[in-house]
């Protein structure tokens, strides 16, 4: 489901790091999580598209997104509170904040949080 970007990483790790931190996104209590720029562009388009998938609302739209994001609580969570927020809005669910670069690495670290 993820775009093109290979992200430093394996493909198996790769897969794994964006559902973790999908799963992380829905279940974090303020919506918001701090991560670098690249894999923020990388969650957010998988992101948008679990809402979407919520807005649905139906058992098929929920099995595939339990097929993705790792915990049942989480995709609860979605389908029940985030999901409905989004229902007349037609995309754009998402929002990143560049905050600068990381003191270690110099990697650009940003926002990513939920409109």
């Amino acid at each position: 489901m993820a775009g093109y970007r290979k992200l430093g990483r394996p493909t198996d790790q790769r897969r794994a790091m964006l559902r973790n931190l999908v799963t992380s996104f829905f279940k974090s209590e303020d919506g918001r999580i701090t991560t670098t720029e690249s894999r923020a562009k990388e969650v957010r388009s998988i992101a948008e598209k679990m809402i979407t998938l919520g807005k649905r609302g139906d058992l098929h739209a929920r099995r595939q997104v339990l097929a993705y994001v790792t915990e049942e609580a989480v995709v609860a969570k979605l389908f029940s509170d985030i999901a409905p927020k989004y229902q007349e809005r037609n995309g754009g669910y998402t929002r990143i904040i560049k905050m600068g670069p990381r003191r270690g690495d110099n990697a650009e670290v940003v926002i990513l949080e939920l409109v």
